[in-house]
């Protein structure tokens, strides 16, 4: 199983625990964890179902390429990490 964690930033909105799923792409790791906490998807995806501007998420420490559809495939094992995507100085 893979497991999905989100950051510090992320929980201080929406309580959202480290979660392991059964899933071969970003997009139903996602789905997973979503259907448990839906609240938690606005933060992350827009209304079209694709990632959001400011959000970033890892598959095994590599950026996702398809921020749109979110096909990006998983192993069992993979760690995926939700993160926001900050700037500033």
């Amino acid at each position: 199983m893979a497991t999905v964690v989100f950051t510090q930033n992320l929980r201080r909105h929406v309580a959202c625990p480290p979660e392991a799923v059964d899933a071969a792409t970003v997009a139903q790791a996602l789905a997973i964890v979503f259907a448990s906490n839906p609240r938690l998807r606005g933060y992350v995806l827009d209304d079209q179902g694709a990632l959001r501007h400011h959000m970033m998420v890892f598959v095994d420490g590599e950026p996702i390429t398809d921020r749109r559809h979110l096909s990006d495939p998983i192993a069992p094992g993979s760690e995926l990490y939700v993160m926001q995507a900050l700037s500033g100085g």
